[in-house]
């Protein structure tokens, strides 16, 4: 008969290969686990299995097991990924390419009643038509202010209605009404909310980010230094054409409204003076019809 580790054993175990896995992995997901089930965790296992290995377990244990790793080590980058972990998540050691291990455990979706009190992620919307309920449940249709109608002897939604929004709390009659017709209207799967490579952690989104984008942000950022500098009379690099240009725009207009020149004021004075003899004489036989008149 085998003989039931104890609580500090079971620690010791967990410790042991939290530290086997961070000594063989360079690269861990954090993953959120909400609403998913056994089953669904031992299929994300079966597809990982080769290049990647799932970890549950309480944060405590978690992030306990990272520190004794850390000072074990002196790997202090690691402990950048405890205030990470938070609420209801996992960790995903992987060695193979990010991207990929994300999409392989995005696939395991399982469809999920609406249960009451959790934010709806999406709209739910119950479209017109027969529920199969029988007539004693219209005034439960009547509560949520459903329009229906008797049709061969079931309830029949008359209009489609928009029984939740996106953002929302669904609510308990809401949740059994969906239990009731049997809708599903939630997806549930593992979240890959954080990615920790070469000691930092950062958003998965970053993984999918092209040249062109980084060139979108790097161009914005510079926009709003420029900006920023030019509005509060800072002088940065990124600033630095634009106050040049300004500067001499200030002085090009004292010399024009004054004696004052140089050089460059003296090329504008005599071409705005050429101007002028144009339009001089563009407009004499305007001026001399005018006076004949």
């Amino acid at each position: 008969m085998a003989v039931k580790s104890s609580k500090a054993q079971k620690k010791v175990e967990y410790q042991k290969k939290m530290c086997r896995l961070l000594e063989e992995y360079s690269k861990i997901l954090i993953v959120g686990t909400d609403h998913v089930r056994s089953k669904q965790l031992q299929d994300i296992r079966r597809g990982v299995r080769g290049h990647s290995v799932v970890l549950m377990g309480k944060n405590t244990m978690m992030k306990h097991s990272l520190r004794l790793y850390a000072d074990r080590t002196g790997n202090m980058d690691l402990l950048t990924l405890v205030p990470f972990i938070v609420g209801k998540v996992g960790l995903i050691f992987t060695k193979g390419d990010l991207k990929e291990v994300i999409e392989e455990v995005s696939k395991y979706k399982v469809g999920g009643l609406a249960r009451a009190g959790v934010v709806s992620p999406i709209a739910i919307t119950i479209k017109p038509g027969s529920t199969g309920l029988d007539p004693s449940n219209t005034s439960f249709f009547q509560a949520l202010n459903i329009p229906t109608k008797i049709n061969k002897g079931a309830v029949e939604i008359v209009v489609p209605v928009e029984l939740v929004k996106k953002g929302e709390k669904v609510g308990t009659s809401e949740a059994t009404l969906l239990a009731k017709l049997d809708k599903k209207p939630f997806s549930y799967a593992l979240v890959v909310l954080f990615v920790y490579q070469n000691g930092s952690v950062f958003s998965p989104k970053a993984l999918y980010l092209t040249d062109q984008d980084l060139a979108d942000n790097f161009s914005g950022g510079v926009s709003m230094i420029v900006s920023l500098s030019l509005a509060i009379s800072y002088p940065t690099l990124a600033v630095a054409p634009h106050m040049f240009v300004n500067a001499y725009n200030n002085v090009l207009a004292v010399a024009m409204a004054t004696a004052y020149s140089f050089p460059q004021a003296k090329k504008v004075k005599e071409y705005l003076k050429e101007d002028e003899s144009k339009i001089a004489v563009a407009m004499a036989p305007v001026a001399a019809a005018k006076e004949e008149d």
